[in-house]
């Protein structure tokens, strides 16, 4: 007979603002897709006298992204731009799943799902504007950031706290392996930890 899992006191905290719809939703998701600028940035573009463009990242939201993928759970970057910048980022996480230029959202995720043979009722999609809409609309679990207009966080099931490129994705990844169960292993002595890993 299987134990009934006891939530670990760091998955209490994480989940005590949770709604109980949002947990349960949570509980279900195989992959998450992750807009980048605005979520997994600051929304910044930065630029150098040269015309360079910069991106400024968050580490701990890199680390969450990681325990996603640590945790069985698949991980994508989904972006409307083109930039070496987010290859780069992706390779350093190791996330396989990098689709940029993307213009339709909806589809695009929708063909990563049937790719990875994981419906879509299990697929989670943060975003922060009006091209990532479509693709809210589609998931079982839709989340955005509080700098995104009011219109897509209404469209949201949950928004975190923190806004994109300052901890959003962490809090995202924290709240879905908590609803899962998988946080308090992480954290606990008897697993193996993380080890080194690049943020």
């Amino acid at each position: 007979m299987k134990k009934p899992h006891i939530p670990h006191p760091v998955e209490s905290l994480v989940l005590s603002k949770i709604p109980a719809a949002v947990k349960e939703r949570a509980s279900l998701i195989e992959l998450v897709i992750f807009d980048v600028d605005g979520v997994l940035t600051d929304g910044g573009l930065y630029y150098t006298a040269n015309g360079e463009s910069q991106k400024r990242f968050h580490a701990l939201d890199g680390h969450g992204l990681k325990m996603l993928k640590q945790s069985g759970i698949e991980v994508a970057l989904m972006t409307g731009r083109q930039s070496e910048i987010t290859t780069r980022r992706s390779a350093e996480l190791g996330i396989t799943h990098l689709l940029q230029n993307v213009r339709n959202k909806a589809d695009a995720l929708v063909e990563l799902s049937k790719t990875l043979a994981i419906e879509l009722e299990r697929v989670a999609f943060i975003g922060d504007d009006v091209i990532d809409l479509p693709a809210m609309r589609r998931v079982g679990l839709a989340l955005s950031v509080p700098n995104a207009p009011v219109y897509v966080q209404q469209a949201a099931d949950w928004v975190s706290q923190l806004a994109g490129g300052h901890g959003a994705a962490r809090e995202h990844c924290d709240m879905i392996l908590a609803s899962q169960g998988l946080l308090g292993p992480l954290l606990s002595h008897e697993q193996p930890m993380i080890g080194e890993v690049i943020q």
